[in-house]
């Protein structure tokens, strides 16, 4: 009895001390993650205060106790949590927009301090393209966006724009386009951050995917594209249009009215698309019928409210809630929807219910019935890195003003440029002039779009001379997918 009590009396101060024990390990492992987590939010708040001086590097305010540069950064411990805290509640809440405009500037705070100081240190001794400018900067530059990159790649041939998410990658140098575009083509894609801004407004088709789905609408779309019946329909539709054109552009020169000449060409577009894409005559020149007025202006409000969502990063938000461009950018779509499906439908019937001729079968729909993501880390040919979720891009409107391609001449209106010394044109390389992008997603439409503009020419220019209705007004465009002149082109015509 004796000695079992002292063994019950052994084992209950044994339990007593492996208890002690254990509330002193657990406080060490906290006291130890409270100075673990203590040194990573000192180090944390020291580099965002480096990286809050990055915008106003990017303005040429740059201070002098900071120093940024593509392999290191160092900072004065003077830049500590303060700043940020400051930044992120101390100044007033005057709007919504002021506050939207913190959030995004502590996402690309985030953003430059991960990449920089972050986890990817272990890496940093690979070269990265510059950085030109931020969202913010972008924004404010919104309505001359082609504009405001060509001045960066004044500068930088290839650079990057600071984002909240990916890094965005542009570039006019023709040998990066080459290898994005076909020598690694199977590296860059569309990926899911451009297919979720795109689909709304292009849907599931050849613009928006990638892989097994890309290749399989392109070998059809290719396949109907290469047809020598659809090429001389479409030669027929082209030809019938260029000649409404005319007789209007004849009675406008003599009433010596002046017309907006990009009006008549979208129209006349519309009608070739409509009559080539689903066998629909609108006879859009001789004046659009409400709905097709509708579908119209819907289309371009649509083109230029998904452009604005690259820079929005809150459009998914307005999206959920259906407020703000996104509710607009929804009715638009719905319009875009009804009126094409219309058409589907219509077509469906007229085929089901007449025997149809030859002719009557070589629209489209009858014969039915591209920024890229950065996939893998990779390496440019100009010895700069891109990361894996980089978008990469390059500027068609940019390259086409760079002097480094075109010489001193590059901004002046010289079409014998493409002509070689006998008078025979000569085609420059698609990776120089990308107008049609280029490598296996080259545009397939792209003879199409030289048909059109050869019969329209031909036959404009041979009965008709223009002139600019105000040769003094500058022209500007309207920042769209599709880009247009802002208000129109007013001209007078002439007849020769």
């Amino acid at each position: 009895m004796i000695r079992s009590s002292s063994t019950r009396s052994n084992v209950k101060e044994q339990d007593i001390a492996n208890r002690k024990n254990r509330r002193v390990l657990v406080f060490g492992v906290k006291k130890q993650e409270e100075k673990e987590l203590l040194r990573v939010r000192r180090r944390t708040a020291e580099q965002a205060g480096v990286c809050l001086a990055l915008d106003s590097y990017m303005e040429g305010k740059r201070k002098k106790r900071y120093h940024i540069s593509s392999s290191s950064v160092t900072a004065t411990p003077q830049a500590t949590a303060s700043i940020v805290m400051d930044f992120l509640s101390n100044a007033p809440p005057i709007s919504l927009v002021v506050t939207a405009a913190k959030v995004l500037l502590a996402l690309l705070v985030f953003k430059v301090c991960f990449f920089y100081l972050g986890g990817r240190w272990s890496v940093r001794k690979r070269e990265y393209h510059p950085i030109a400018g931020t969202t913010i900067q972008q924004l404010l530059n919104f309505s001359r966006l082609h504009d405001y990159f060509t001045d960066l790649a004044y500068r930088h041939k290839t650079f990057r724009i600071l984002t909240p998410g990916t890094w965005e990658v542009f570039t006019v140098d023709p040998a990066n386009i080459e290898y994005i575009l076909k020598t690694n083509f199977e590296n860059y894609a569309k990926g899911r951050h451009q297919y979720n801004i795109l689909k709304d407004f292009l849907g599931e088709g050849i613009f928006t995917v990638d892989g097994e789905k890309w290749r399989h609408q392109r070998k059809l779309a290719s396949y109907d594209f290469s047809t020598r019946a659809l090429r001389e329909f479409s030669s027929t539709v082209f030809q019938i249009n260029a000649a409404k054109l005319a007789q209007i552009v004849s009675e406008e020169a003599t009433s010596n009215q002046a017309m907006d000449i990009q009006d008549l060409f979208m129209k006349s577009t519309l009608s070739s698309i409509f009559k080539v894409g689903f066998g629909t005559e609108l006879n859009a020149l001789q004046g659009l019928r409400e709905e097709e007025s509708k579908f119209n202006k819907a289309f371009d409000e649509s083109s230029a409210l998904t452009l604005w969502r690259y820079l929005d990063v809150f459009w998914k938000i307005k999206k959920l809630l259906n407020i703000g461009s996104e509710a607009i950018l929804k009715e638009n779509i719905k319009v875009i929807n009804e009126f094409v499906c219309k058409q589907i439908r219509s077509k469906k019937d007229h085929m089901s219910s007449w025997q149809l001729d030859s002719k009557e079968k070589d629209d489209m729909l009858s014969r039915f019935l591209d920024g890229k993501i950065c996939l893998s880390d990779d390496t440019l040919p100009d010895g700069f890195n891109v990361r894996e979720g980089d978008m990469v891009a390059y500027l068609p409107y940019a390259m086409g003003r760079m002097k480094f391609l075109w010489g001193d001449e590059a901004d002046v209106f010289r079409p014998e440029r493409w002509l070689d010394k006998e008078g025979i044109f000569q085609p420059e390389s698609p990776f120089k002039f990308t107008a049609f992008q280029a490598g296996p997603r080259i545009c397939i439409g792209k003879e199409f779009a030289y048909r059109q503009m050869k019969i329209f020419v031909a036959v404009l220019l041979h009965f008709f001379t223009f002139k600019l209705m105000d040769e003094n007004k500058a022209v500007k465009y309207r920042t769209m997918i599709n880009l247009h002149i802002d208000q129109g082109l007013y001209l007078h015509a002439y007849h020769r």
